[in-house]
């Protein structure tokens, strides 16, 4: 097995783009995200893709998320009311930026709501932050006052476009126009001065660069802990399926014996023991069958955890290895408050026991006046031992 150490080694040296690729993919419609929501287990979906996996449900109604199965309450609001994921959609915009240096392959946004043709994109609107067209972009020059600032999109254009994504995701979400530099630890949110100087006065506030540096460390204490019950999950589930496989083998080499002793009892006697026989594999079978189920649930749940932790783990690394510090204040509480859950869960608690498993052969010229052919011991760590003896009649 690896050592934490070894496992966020080999995480970090994954090809940065691969990562983005998959990170901005939505698990739903495996497109690119489009108005992507967050949900309370982390994992982040189209908001069209959850208003049609959850049509027949309604607002405060609890559902399952569809990749861990993790309930939480539709919003009073809807789906719609659900926590936007900035840090997605800030890795879809540079995703974008860098699929082509010349946009070739994207839509224009007009067309593809108005137009059965859709143009490709020339033209980027810094102020409606829309990819338009040449025809689309024309009325953006025309407005009212001060026309919309237009830039012609290119490898050139790049930067420019990416520092304006990023002067966006660090503004104020009240106040537009406003940096967010602050931190209102009572709120759990980023500020302005002017939210600061209307309402958050009287709280807990601290600037967003050292209240991230704060929240750096404590999501990579989660981060690094969360590692550890991943690798001793993987570890019990190595155990568990090695256990399982042990017994079905002891279980098979049971099942020759009892076979065997039957063909000598009815060679040495004369009498039909399959009856006894088939009763005793029977007994022998419906143990095998209830430890399999059993070894199957302990895997399912070590599956599931695993997924969940992996999860966090994913996240967690990419936002703090990309992630600027309005976006780790932005989620450094709920970040938290999802690595306690799972930790509180402590899978590594599942165990599978298989049941211990012997024959023991009568000894056939030893039998006078009944047909013993043998006993059958099954003991676990919970119970003491249960016997099956079967008879024949003379």
């Amino acid at each position: 097995m690896h050592s934490d150490k070894d496992a966020a080694s080999m995480l970090r040296q994954t090809s940065a783009s691969s990562v983005t690729t998959d990170l901005t993919t939505c698990p739903i419609c495996v497109d690119i995200f489009d108005n992507p929501k967050s949900l309370p287990c982390l994992h982040a979906f189209c908001l069209k893709c959850l208003q049609g996996h959850f049509k027949d449900t309604f607002p405060r109604e609890e559902v399952s998320c569809p990749v861990c199965r993790k309930r939480f309450r539709i919003p009073s609001n809807g789906l719609d009311g659900l926590q936007h994921h900035f840090i997605i959609d800030r890795l879809v915009e540079v995703r974008k930026s860098e699929s082509s240096d010349d946009f070739e392959e994207l839509p224009c946004e007009i067309c593809a709501e108005e137009n059965d043709e859709i143009a490709t994109v020339t033209k980027y609107c810094l102020d409606c932050n829309q990819m338009l067209c040449d025809q689309c972009s024309r009325p953006h020059t025309k407005t009212k006052g001060e026309n919309h600032r237009i830039r012609t999109l290119g490898a050139e254009r790049r930067q420019e476009l990416l520092h304006h994504i990023e002067e966006m995701e660090t503004a104020c979400e009240k106040h537009k126009d406003k940096e967010a530099e602050l931190y209102c630890h009572d709120c759990k949110e980023n500020i302005c001065v002017l939210c600061f100087a209307t309402k958050h006065r009287s709280h807990n506030n601290g600037e967003i660069p050292e209240v991230a540096d704060n929240f750096r460390l404590r999501i990579d204490e989660d981060d690094q802990r969360i590692l550890s019950v991943i690798n001793g999950a993987r570890q019990q589930s190595e155990q568990a399926q090695e256990e399982g496989n042990k017994f079905l083998s002891k279980a098979e080499d049971v099942k020759r014996k009892v076979l065997a002793t039957g063909d000598v009892v009815k060679h040495s006697f004369n009498r039909s023991v399959d009856d006894q026989t088939n009763e005793m594999l029977m007994k022998l079978e419906s143990v095998k069958s209830e430890s399999v189920k059993q070894s199957e649930s302990v895997q399912l749940a070590y599956q599931q955890a695993l997924v969940a932790m992996e999860s966090f783990h994913t996240h967690s690394r990419e936002l703090l290895d990309k992630g600027r510090p309005s976006d780790i204040t932005r989620a450094g509480c709920e970040l938290h408050d999802r690595a306690t859950e799972l930790l509180d869960s402590d899978v590594t608690a599942v165990k599978y026991r298989p049941p211990h498993v012997t024959f023991t052969p009568t000894d056939v010229t030893q039998v006078k006046c009944l047909n013993l052919i043998g006993e059958l011991t099954v003991t676990s760590e919970e119970q003491t031992g249960r016997s099956y003896q079967l008879y024949s009649n003379k």
